[in-house]
């Protein structure tokens, strides 16, 4: 009889023992640091941030993330004015006019690149650089005269403000503005437009592109992973997601997530971005390559 009073009486010290322990845990997760972040800019970035903070926040309930596009000019007003917590940006702070780059702090999470994409019915897969320009300054106006089709061309371009279009005109346009066109904020709407529009053609980012467009390349030089990282294919930037000065505890490790091996092996492959550690080259807010 002793013996069965002196197991039980063990026993309840046991049970009393996980009970602790869980509630410990219990506790331990209710004092996990509750926080919204709000991430806004860059259409061709939002793809990335969307599929990482659904994994994140899986892991994180007590974090809230929304994020929204707006393009790059947006997301860098909004961050600097305090609005929101992340602005998403294609292009370094530096550039954009009116932005005063000395109060946000930069967090570099991918490289993306960007490539024109034509309708898939004009019969042209590749022209040059100088033709690209007089396309989209409007000197080419048929697309007879860079050997496809007898068909009118018609110009899509991103609105201003957007990171993508300031990437495609430094970088693909040689800073020449281009004409006058219908103009769309964002990124996914220029795809539909591009495949739904006899003649068309824009630009877009790699993580956008499918087999509804034709990617064209540019002096036989294609856009893919590897000429982007060694620069043979010069039309890329590096994503960026600025905070308003240095980040709370909070906001740190969501951007230090971003920049994870879960991120940068996962979702930044699958998405069409390139990991930041993939590249051969190193590109300044002024262009300078190293």
């Amino acid at each position: 009889m002793k013996k069965i009073i002196l197991a039980l009486a063990f026993s309840g010290i046991l049970l009393a023992g996980c009970g602790n322990g869980n509630n410990a845990a219990t506790s331990s997760s209710a004092k996990e640091d509750t926080a919204k972040i709000t991430a806004v800019g860059s259409t061709a970035l939002q793809p990335l941030v969307d599929a990482a903070q659904e994994s994140y926040t899986q892991d994180h309930p007590n974090i809230q993330i929304s994020v929204q596009g707006g393009g790059s000019g947006t997301g860098l007003s909004q961050v600097e004015s305090g609005s929101v917590e992340i602005g998403n940006s294609d292009v370094f702070a530096e550039e954009k006019e009116g932005v005063d780059a000395s109060k946000l702090v930069d967090h570099k999470v991918a490289v993306v690149g960007f490539v024109p994409v034509v309708n898939k019915d004009v019969g042209v897969k590749n022209i040059t650089k100088e033709q690209l320009i007089s396309i989209f300054t409007g000197e080419i106006k048929n697309w007879k005269d860079v050997g496809g089709k007898d068909e009118a061309i018609q110009v899509v371009n991103r609105a201003a403000g957007s990171g993508t279009r300031a990437t495609f005109e430094k970088w693909a346009l040689n800073g020449k503005e281009p004409i006058q066109s219908q103009e769309q904020d964002s990124s996914g709407t220029v795809k539909k437009i591009v495949a739904q529009t006899p003649g068309a053609i824009s630009y877009l980012a790699l993580s956008y592109v499918d087999d509804s467009l034709q990617a064209l390349e540019l002096d036989g030089v294609k856009a893919t992973n590897e000429n982007i990282t060694n620069n043979k294919w010069t039309i890329w930037s590096y994503e960026h997601m600025y905070t308003n000065g240095k980040p709370d505890k909070a906001l740190a490790a969501f951007l230090k997530y971003m920049t994870s091996d879960a991120v940068q092996s996962g979702p930044v492959k699958e998405l069409g971005y390139l990991p930041i550690t993939s590249m051969k080259v190193e590109r300044s807010a002024d262009g300078t390559i190293k």
